[in-house]
């Protein structure tokens, strides 16, 4: 029971918490529109705008997706978000500076604030959204994982890899997968375990490990890196769901929506027929849901902290989702890639956004 010789010290102690309550929930509003962000400093995006350029996280060696050429350009599915989102905040999509990040250092990379987003083949996990405190953006690639080996291997299924060898990346989904299937196939295999891709396909290639096991759209890509590619097959199985896409941290909505929404944008581009030639012509459609979505009806980009004609400057910048796939995995490009589940929802594939309105 409180003393009523205490009472006035009671009082203070309340309205200095209360006090102290106010004064935190303001610093908290550091994000753009009085979202909150992470660690009660200003957002992501705030940053990323007064830094004047993109810092996006790759793998930077699987062509297709992430791969630098011999002039250190960039190119791929991977590098065509960052670029999309760069192009978004700058309307300049060449404000991106990439690092490459092996799988055992993407995530700490990411929470440390070296980069400011990841585009690296990441698979969406309950573990990595909640545990590791990551934050997953729209899938942009829906993928399973394979098994390559070499066509005089006399392999036809898992199950003849009892007492094999087979080379995978460590810190990965693959590897976690490997162990599952095999002990459901009965089967007892030796993992070999790389810290970077390039060693484990090199260990593969020179015959040290009889399987290599990736994501299905990895080994099609990997492969045409290997010294006789026609040698190698994948296997007709598939291990596992990959839902890949880009990634932020936790407790930023400011900024995962800016990444969130790009993502987005790029495939509702594709469902309303806008692409990379007709979207200047476009912008002036008296199609209401058109208007709303290229800027000259409305204001969704304000609400994002962005100009309202971002996905304007996106699309001439890299193009709808299917041309971006098209370009760097489907039939513009070497691996002839069918688009699978990465089909829009109306042509039975997965992918859908939301309304922009």
């Amino acid at each position: 029971m409180l003393k009523w010789s205490s009472f006035p010290i009671a009082v203070l102690l309340l309205v200095a918490s209360l006090t102290s309550c106010a004064t935190d929930t303001t610093q908290s509003q550091g994000g753009t529109g009085g979202k909150p962000a992470a660690g009660g400093g200003k957002s992501r995006l705030d940053i990323v705008k007064s830094r004047g350029e993109l810092v996006c996280g790759v793998d930077g060696g699987i062509p297709g997706f992430s791969f630098a050429n011999e002039k250190g350009e960039y190119s791929g599915l991977d590098v065509d978000v960052c670029k999309a989102v760069a192009a978004a905040i700058f309307g300049d999509a060449s404000k991106v500076e990439y690092r490459n990040l092996d799988s055992t250092e993407r995530f700490t990379a990411l929470s440390g604030g070296e980069v400011d987003m990841l585009s690296r083949n990441t698979t969406w996990t309950l573990s990595r959204d909640t545990s590791v405190g990551l934050e997953f953006a729209p899938t942009t690639f829906y993928d399973g994982q394979g098994m390559m080996v070499r066509k005089d291997s006399g392999i036809k299924s898992l199950k003849d890899f009892q007492g094999k060898t087979v080379c995978v990346e460590a810190g990965t989904t693959t590897e976690l997968n490997l162990t599952d299937n095999m002990k459901k196939a009965g089967v007892t295999v030796e993992p070999v375990t790389f810290q970077q891709a390039d060693p484990a396909y090199a260990a593969y290639d020179s015959g040290r490990c009889q399987g290599m096991t990736s994501d299905r759209s990895q080994l099609v890509a990997r492969r045409s890196t290997l010294k006789k590619p026609d040698d190698h097959i994948l296997l007709d199985v598939t291990m596992s769901k990959e839902p890949l896409g880009p990634v932020t941290i936790n407790n930023d909505s400011a900024w995962f929506d800016v990444v969130k929404w790009v993502t987005y944008g790029l495939i509702e581009a594709e469902e309303l027929g806008i692409t990379q030639a007709n979207v200047e012509q476009m912008a002036s459609s008296n199609d209401e849901t058109v208007k709303r979505f290229l800027g000259t009806s409305g204001d969704l980009g304000k609400g994002l902290g962005l100009p309202n004609d971002f996905m304007v400057k996106v699309i001439k910048s890299v193009g709808n989702y299917g041309e971006i796939y098209d370009r760097n995995m489907g039939q513009q490009s070497k691996f002839k890639m069918p688009r699978g589940q990465n089909e829009l929802w109306t042509k039975g594939g997965l992918m859908y956004s939301p309304p922009f309105r």
